[in-house]
């Protein structure tokens, strides 16, 4: 093979990290190790040496594990496969940081738990792993859940409890530590994947079965607390739009079925639709009910179409599309795309709605960021209100409401893709109390949000420390 001349040999310099990095890629290929600079690098031999130095037991799963075993998805194109209930038939959905969720929950026939699937039939105190996709996520199987199978994305492992709790082995999959170890044998490209001889060759900290079960037990308590805050929150949230329809005083009707409606030429808008009329006739509110176009201080506009590009730095203006529009808005570290020309037609000021026209139609934001510049895309159309006559945030709200919901799905017009233009969101219903009225909705609606969202970072911060504590117990 040709060599290069000395003075064209490429010099690279390698940061200390990376240095590191090379010599245990370099000792690992000199040993006949998996030859994978990711599999190699150093925070692995360190959290190695963190268990070797524990001063405790560290076996691997294979010296603790009886069986395992994964499961099978029957044919897609045979519905007699699955059922309505009976059998739950467990997806990695249902596999979740050290519970099984109801949530998606498929089932599957009593003749395919005992033909096909029987290797992977659970039992109680079954350790559950996912192995591909969200690789490591654990939780123990109770006897409330079964009968029950898997799909091939997951394993159960049925261990001997002589030597290892069950719900010890869980946390410590669903830890730091063991989500690491986990991750750090995948394979694969388009999908990643562990096999069992990686799970097999996995370590665990091991002490006495007491010690573990008061370990486990703490992390059980805090994901626990969590849990009742997380609900708690939800609660207040979703009780959000009864709060408001009733400072409104609206009770929603039943769905009218009427089919017959005595409607005049000025009151068509859109598409002939009787639940539009329906809901027009239906909308009763102890305030004067009003069209949004009504209290615009200007005329609504739509957005830019030209192309986005990535934002690269904090002078160029954010670029506010559909797919940036969330329910709690928009928080810290989210990245956005930029516009290389905008128009000053497109800025945005503060507390301007936008609406979605098209795709998600309907949803809106509200903008409440103007320390930079901000454009808004073309599928969006913007509403700035007049402060003398509605609280923008108070227009927002209303726009939460299920009664908004029932106008958006009556007005907007099937396509390609449903749609609503200017001139129909202008018609959209809203009932107006009193600016002062609207600062006591508007600031019932923060209290319940702020106490909300108190409520999870507490649940989130004592699963953080008993996280924590849990692998300090372990690892020193």
């Amino acid at each position: 093979m040709a060599r290069l001349p000395a003075e064209r040999i490429p010099f690279f310099r390698l940061s200390p990290a990376q240095a590191g990095q090379a010599r245990c890629f370099g000792a690992r290929l000199a040993k006949g190790d998996r030859l994978d600079a990711a599999f190699s690098h150093p925070r692995y031999d360190a959290l190695e040496s963190r268990i070797d130095a524990a001063g405790i037991p560290a076996p691997t799963l294979g010296e603790l594990i009886e069986s395992i075993s994964s499961g099978a998805t029957p044919s897609r194109d045979n519905a007699e496969l699955y059922a309505d209930s009976g059998v739950r038939f467990m997806r990695i959905l249902n596999v979740v940081d050290g519970e099984i969720a109801e949530n998606g929950m498929k089932y599957i026939t009593d003749a395919v738990h005992n033909g096909e699937l029987k290797r992977s039939q659970l039992a109680a105190d079954d350790v559950l792993m996912t192995i591909t996709g969200r690789v490591g996520s654990a939780a123990v199987v109770r006897d409330e859940r079964l009968p029950a199978n898997i799909n091939q994305h997951i394993v159960r492992m049925r261990v001997n409890k002589n030597a290892v709790r069950p719900e010890f082995l869980s946390e410590w999959l669903n830890s730091a530590s063991g989500l690491a170890l986990s991750n750090r044998s995948v394979s694969g490209a388009t999908r990643i994947a562990l096999d069992y001889k990686a799970i097999l060759a996995m370590r665990i900290p091991l002490p006495p079965l007491d010690e573990q079960r008061r370990l486990a037990d703490a992390v059980a308590a805090a994901r626990a607390e969590r849990k009742a805050k997380l609900a708690e929150a939800d609660a207040l949230l979703s009780g959000l739009d009864d709060f408001v329809l009733s400072a409104l005083g609206i009770a929603l009707p039943e769905t009218d079925k009427r089919r017959v409606f005595a409607v005049r030429p000025t009151d068509l808008v859109g598409r002939f639709d009787v639940r539009y009329h329906a809901y027009i006739e239906s909308l009763r509110s102890s305030f004067p009910i009003h069209s949004l176009g009504d209290l615009v201080a200007i005329e609504p506009a739509y957005g830019s179409s030209q192309r986005a590009l990535p934002r690269t730095s904090e002078s160029q203006p954010r670029y506010i599309r559909i797919t940036d529009f969330g329910d709690d808005g928009i928080g810290p570290g989210h990245e956005f795309m930029t516009l290389d020309a905008p128009e000053r037609k497109h800025e945005l000021e503060l507390h301007d709605l936008l609406f979605a026209r098209t795709g998600s139609v309907g949803k809106t934001y509200i903008h409440e960021d103007a320390s930079a510049p901000a454009v808004f895309a073309g599928y969006c159309i913007r509403f700035r209100f007049d402060a003398a006559k509605v609280l923008p945030e108070f227009v927002y709200w209303w726009t939460k409401t299920s009664a908004y919901t029932r106008w958006i799905n009556a007005i907007q017009r099937p396509s390609v893709q449903a749609n609503i233009n200017a001139e129909e969101f202008k018609r959209c219903p809203i009932p107006l109390p009193s600016l002062e009225e609207q600062r006591e909705v508007v600031a019932s609606i923060r209290a319940a949000r702020e106490r909300a969202r108190a409520l999870r970072e507490q649940g989130e911060q004592a699963m953080r420390q008993a996280r924590a504590a849990f692998e300090k117990g372990l690892l020193g």
